[in-house]
């Protein structure tokens, strides 16, 4: 049956399902804070994604080459600190937000290495929902100055990221460098986990709950968005990401009943736009360039 379906629907369904699942990850790993700690809840989710990916991409196989070891382990520290600061940044405000915050990461990246005069529409737009969402203000509707700057650090991380990662897509398997990736991390962030939280993270619940978080946030959103990157455009595959702060606002709301001002749904809303609107107008730029 679904070999009727054409492939690029079935990219565009995994990158769905990718969003939804790696946001679910996040609002589960909510649940492990109050017990765990973000950097007790991060050495779980590393941990077990490791497992998971090594399992299924078996890296030592046909592993890298000696002299790419160097741009992958610069790889993987990224990772593993974006992973954990994203962490302790959601531990203190709104999912949604979080993530709208670290967006600004990828989308800064995609804004500097274009020189086109929409972009600074969509420079306005990012800068503008930045601008109510930092907390200028107290009151109900402010946020945590820290959990803000956790955030900011994952989204110059994300920033890193994508510079780095694609270096190391160019030289490494994807699947491969993802999985030896989060066993690296895991070498760091399982140590910090435990100094935080002690005989705590090795209890029976809390291995449950680190084995779906690891699973709904990196196991199964990585392996399908490599996937997809198969049969979808970079640009269309980007424009849906843009969609991941909304994703995140929601599913927090239904799991955890986090809500949101209206002002701050604004800010989302815009972080989301310009996102989207830049992943838009790189893609007509470059069928224009084509033709």
């Amino acid at each position: 049956m679904l070999t009727k379906i054409p492939r690029r629907t079935l990219a565009t369904c995994a990158v769905l399902i990718s969003i939804l699942s790696v946001q679910a990850g996040a609002t589960f790993g909510k649940h492990l804070f109050p017990i765990v700690g973000a950097e007790g809840t991060t050495a779980l989710r590393q941990g077990f994604a490791a497992l998971i990916l090594l399992a299924i991409f078996r890296p030592w196989q046909n592993g890298p080459a000696r002299k790419d070891w160097g741009v992958l382990l610069l790889y993987a520290v990224i990772m593993g600190v974006m992973n954990l600061v994203f962490y302790m940044g959601i531990a203190r405000v709104p999912l949604g937000i979080g993530v709208a915050i670290e967006f600004l990461g990828p989308l800064t990246v995609a804004v500097l290495t274009s020189r086109r005069a929409v972009d600074f529409i969509w420079i306005a737009c990012a800068a503008a929902g930045l601008v109510i969402l930092l907390p200028w203000h107290g009151g109900s509707g402010a946020l945590d100055p820290v959990g803000v700057f956790w955030c900011a650090c994952a989204a110059v991380c994300w920033g890193l990221y994508i510079i780095v990662g694609q270096r190391v897509s160019d030289r490494v398997h994807g699947g491969k460098a993802v999985a030896l990736a989060m066993a690296i991390t895991t070498v760091f962030t399982l140590p910090i986990g435990i100094a935080t939280a002690g005989a705590t993270l090795f209890s029976g619940s809390v291995l449950l709950w680190g084995i779906a978080v690891g699973i709904l946030s990196s196991a199964i959103p990585y392996t399908l968005e490599m996937l997809a990157l198969k049969h979808l455009p970079a640009k269309t595959f980007s424009l849906m990401m843009s969609l991941e702060p909304a994703a995140g606002a929601i599913l927090a709301f239904l799991i955890v009943g986090e809500k949101l001002t209206l002002m701050q749904v604004v800010a989302i809303a815009l972080v989301v736009t310009a996102s989207a609107g830049s992943s838009l107008t790189a893609r007509r730029a470059t069928n224009e360039a084509a033709t």
